[in-house]
C-alpha cells in the first residue's frame, strides 16, 4: 500500500493487498423484487433445459410461490410456446413488463419482443449477451420468489455473462444417460466451481421409457449415469425424467402448466428446502 493511499481503489492504478476485487454483479431494475435465482444449464444442446426450466417453474407455482422464467436462449427461445404465450411484452415509462402465463408465471423471452415469432435472431455474441443482461436490468420483475434462467447450451458468452452479472443462488445441470454426456457435465461442474456458484441438483432427462403394457422401465438411451455423476461431484439432489409423450404433447400445445404428472415436483421441493424456502 502506498503511503499516499486514499483508500479509493477506483482512482488508483496500483496493485496492492488492500485492493478489493471489483464485483461484476448487476443490480436488477429498481422496481424489481427477486428473492432466489436459479440457472438451468448444460454443456450441450438438446438435452431438455427448456423443458426442465418449464417444469420447475410449474412446480414452484403449484407450491404457491411467485415464479418467473428468464429465457436466456436468445437465438432458440422456446419457453413462450410451452406456456402458450403469443402476446408481445409491453413497456411503461419505468421499464419492460414480462408476460404472465395463465397461472401467473412471469416470462421474458426474445420471442415476446419480436413481431414475428418465426423471425430469426442473427446476432453476434456481444449483442446477445447484452440483451440477456437487459432482461435482468431493464425488466420489472414483480415480487418473484423463484426465478429460473433457461440458459443456452455451452460455456460461452451468455453463460459467462449470467454467471458474472446475475446473483445466482445456484445452478441445476441437465443431462441425458449417454456416456458422452459425463464429459459435458464435467464442463458445467468445472465452470460452476470456477465461478463459485453452488450446484443444487442434476436432472437426467430422457432417462427411461415406461412400457405401456407391463410397466417395466426401459433405458433406451443407455444405462442411467446420473447417480454416479451426482456422487462423483457431490451434487445433493437428483431427478430422472422419462421419455413421456404427455410432456411433449403439452409443450407443443402450449399447455405445460396443465400436465398432471410433473416429474420434478419432488426435486423442486428438495431444492427449495435447501434454499430455505
Amino acid at each position: 500500500m502506498s503511503e499516499n493511499c486514499t483508500h479509493d481503489c477506483s482512482s488508483c492504478g496500483e496493485s496492492c493487498s488492500s485492493r478489493k476485487a471489483e464485483s461484476l454483479i448487476k443490480k436488477p431494475h429498481k422496481l424489481s423484487r427477486i428473492k432466489k435465482v436459479i440457472a438451468v444449464v448444460s454443456g450441450k444442446g438438446g438435452v431438455g433445459k427448456s423443458m426442465t426450466s418449464a417444469m420447475l417453474a410449474v412446480s414452484s407455482q403449484r407450491r404457491g410461490f411467485n415464479t418467473a422464467i428468464m429465457d436466456a436462449d436468445i437465438t432458440g427461445p422456446s419457453i413462450p410456446k410451452m406456456f402458450g404465450i403469443h402476446t408481445r411484452a409491453m413497456g411503461s415509462e419505468n421499464g419492460i413488463l414480462p408476460v404472465d402465463s395463465k397461472t401467473g408465471v412471469q416470462v421474458m423471452s426474445m420471442n415476446v419482443l419480436l413481431e414475428n415469432e418465426a423471425e430469426p435472431v442473427v446476432w453476434r455474441g456481444s449483442l446477445i449477451s447484452g440483451t440477456v443482461l437487459q432482461f435482468w436490468t431493464d425488466v420489472i420483475w414483480e415480487a418473484v420468489e423463484f426465478m429460473f434462467v433457461d440458459m443456452p447450451p455451452g460455456t460461452g458468452d451468455v453463460p459467462l455473462t449470467i454467471f458474472q452479472s446475475v446473483p445466482l443462488d445456484g445452478i441445476i445441470i441437465v443431462t441425458t444417460p449417454q456416456d458422452l454426456v459425463g464429459m459435458i457435465v464435467q464442463k458445467a461442474v468445472n465452470m460452476a466451481n470456477m465461478m463459485n456458484i453452488p450446484i443444487l441438483g442434476i436432472v437426467e432427462n430422457m432417462s427411461y421409457i415406461t412400457c405401456p403394457d407391463c410397466g417395466r422401465k426401459m433405458s433406451i438411451f443407455g444405462d442411467s449415469q446420473v447417480d454416479a455423476l451426482a456422487l462423483e461431484h457431490g451434487i445433493p439432489a437428483v431427478a430422472k425424467v422419462p421419455v413421456d409423450r404427455a410432456l411433449t404433447v403439452a409443450a407443443d400445445a402450449g399447455e405445460i402448466e396443465d400436465i398432471e404428472n410433473n416429474f420434478l415436483q419432488d426435486f423442486f421441493d428438495k431444492i427449495s428446502a435447501k434454499l430455505g424456502k
